[in-house]
């Protein structure tokens, strides 16, 4: 069976989100990120030796790094969670690679004791990176009228900009409620215990 191994609110919250709405049977670790060590006292660097979520451990023992890696593993196993026609793929590709490297990488200030001023600067650059996607958006999310694994990953970016107090265009923050309201993703959130985000959500919508 796969295991996914995780640490609540990182960006391996939209591999748990995709693994839910997918349906396959999984196994789920929890990671300390400080100690590389998982739940059951696992050494994690055990697992990858790059000690970062998400790793997601195949049925055939395989071991998938790297979150757009596994988001396009995913949907190309589980085509609803994709997008299609000819240039399909490299669409969401192309979304993952712009979430992941310039909106995620965007974050670096806040998780890792940036100065005010970097901070401010990221709050603003992030802002206006959001704001590209929303005017791209081709419907309900980012594809079209159902979501895909690209909209769970940029579902925890909204998090993390929420946290930060970074403003959001009001067409992704009607996007962050349709996905809070997913059971799939409530239940990823419970799972990884932060249930309180889902209540403030819940209050805000």
């Amino acid at each position: 069976m796969m295991k996914l191994y995780y640490s609540p609110l990182a960006c391996s919250l939209a591999d748990h989100i995709a693994l839910l709405e997918a349906g396959p049977p999984f196994e789920r670790e929890q990671v300390d990120l400080a100690s590389k060590r998982t739940v059951s006292g696992a050494d994690f660097n055990a697992v990858t030796p790059k000690g970062c979520v998400p790793a997601l451990v195949l049925d055939d023992g395989e071991v998938l790094t790297e979150n757009i890696a596994i988001l396009d593993w995913l949907a190309t196993r589980h085509p609803e969670l994709g997008v299609p026609g000819e240039l399909g793929r490299t669409r969401l590709v192309e979304a993952l690679a712009f979430i992941s490297t310039e909106i995620h990488h965007g974050f670096k200030p806040m998780w890792h004791g940036g100065s005010e001023l970097q901070k401010a600067e990221a709050r603003q650059k992030i802002s206006g990176l959001l704001a590209i996607l929303a005017s791209d958006l081709a419907g309900d999310y980012i594809f079209g009228p159902t979501p895909g694994v690209a909209d769970f990953y940029l579902f925890v970016m909204l998090l993390w900009a929420e946290r930060f107090d970074i403003a959001i265009p009001a067409l992704l923050v009607a996007l962050r409620r349709r996905m809070a309201d997913r059971p799939a993703v409530r239940a990823a959130m419970r799972s990884e215990g932060l249930d309180n985000l889902i209540e403030t959500m819940v209050s805000q919508s």
